[in-house]
């Protein structure tokens, strides 16, 4: 088989410029190793018992003014958002388990959620893409270079389908390329090193969403909000729809990767209880709790990712940026030079990659 242009990694960067490419009559492949697209962003769509609907961002939960390539997105797909709630007091727990509820503080006042979730953005690009374009549970695992183009091979149900193409482009994390693909010839040791060292955005987070009929701590005059020294829950909020039809509360664990307590029961046991402790009695019995834990996703974590880490500073390394004059070209978030990790980056990351091709 042959394309133009390979694209690996269907998460919104890939879909951006696989998107682009196909308005301009560019012969391309989008191939992913998952069985959905969207890579990191994932919304889990939950019916509470009166019909309302929860979209549960159980990746990325936020977008921001100022961020031009989203909102143009958004225009183009016609995809509205809403401020998250902000209004009512912050809740906090100290290290040894004691709250309080009289501070007058939100942290995420301002920023921006997508009505219906997030992953709205990916689906609706997947959507809008020519037949045949996309493949999905097709994980790249090897790359050869040619004297002109490369041969990249595909795994699916089938067995194995070899494409040829004039330039490839990887929306992957770095670790996980090191970690899945084989390249022929090798890469440079100090290539793979540049790779190794660019941590991927979200890799050791977990988020666990607790459901309820209504968002009853509103009415005590709370916002959601909730930083905790204790855990395990560390900073928690309000995730409840726009029309407020139903409730959820949604938290980032703080236990390191791999620790016992860090488990699906465990976990939504003593966060259950945390949330009642810091909300109130109805905290206790969630419609249904929902976890994520990312560390554990193959496609998105190494062993490299364990680590606790905040926001790095990304960008494309130079011998990252060599290889794009060679036709390979990186194009996940992390690649993104001034928002690398968010949303907006891997739109900045398509962007540049656009400009190798």
């Amino acid at each position: 088989m042959h394309t133009d242009i390979l694209i690996a990694g269907a998460g919104l960067s890939g879909l951006a410029l696989a998107s682009e490419l196909a308005s301009a009559g560019i012969p391309c492949l989008l191939a992913e190793a998952r069985e959905r697209v969207g890579g990191r962003m994932l919304t889990l769509e939950k019916t509470c018992a009166d019909g309302g609907v929860i979209h549960a961002d159980i990746g990325p939960s936020w977008v921001w003014p100022g961020q031009a390539r989203v909102a143009s997105l958004l225009r183009q797909l016609d995809i509205g958002v809403f401020e998250q709630y902000s209004s009512g007091r912050l809740v906090y727990e100290d290290e040894l388990g004691q709250v309080r509820r009289d501070l007058d503080y939100s942290t995420m006042a301002g920023s921006l959620r997508v009505d219906g979730g997030i992953a709205r953005l990916t689906r609706e690009l997947a959507a809008r893409l020519p037949a045949g374009v996309l493949r999905l549970s097709h994980p790249l695992k090897r790359i050869r270079q040619l004297d002109q183009g490369f041969e990249v091979s595909l795994e699916h149900s089938d067995g194995q389908l070899e494409v040829r193409a004039r330039k490839v482009v990887l929306a992957i994390p770095p670790r996980v390329i090191v970690n899945k693909i084989e390249f022929e010839p090798a890469l440079a040791a100090g290539v793979v090193a540049d790779m190794q060292s660019i941590p991927t955005w979200m890799a050791g987070h977990a988020k666990l969403f607790a459901l309820y009929p209504r968002p009853f701590w509103r009415e005590a005059g709370l916002s959601g909000d909730g930083i905790s020294r204790r855990g395990p829950l560390l900073e928690i909020h309000d995730a409840s729809p726009a029309n407020a039809e139903c409730g959820a509360l949604f938290g980032f664990v703080g236990l390191p990767v791999g620790a016992p307590m860090r488990a699906a029961a465990p976990l939504i046991e003593a966060a259950t209880t945390q949330l009642q402790k810091m909300f109130g009695p109805e905290a206790a019995a969630p419609l249904d709790v929902l976890l994520k834990d990312w560390a554990q996703d193959e496609h998105t974590a190494t062993a490299a990712d364990s680590a606790a880490t905040s926001h790095p500073q990304y960008g494309t390394p130079a011998s990252l940026a060599a290889l794009a004059q060679q036709g390979l070209v990186f194009a996940s978030s992390e690649m993104a030079t001034q928002f690398g990790g968010f949303v907006e980056g891997a739109l900045e990351a398509a962007e540049n990659a656009l400009r190798h091709l």
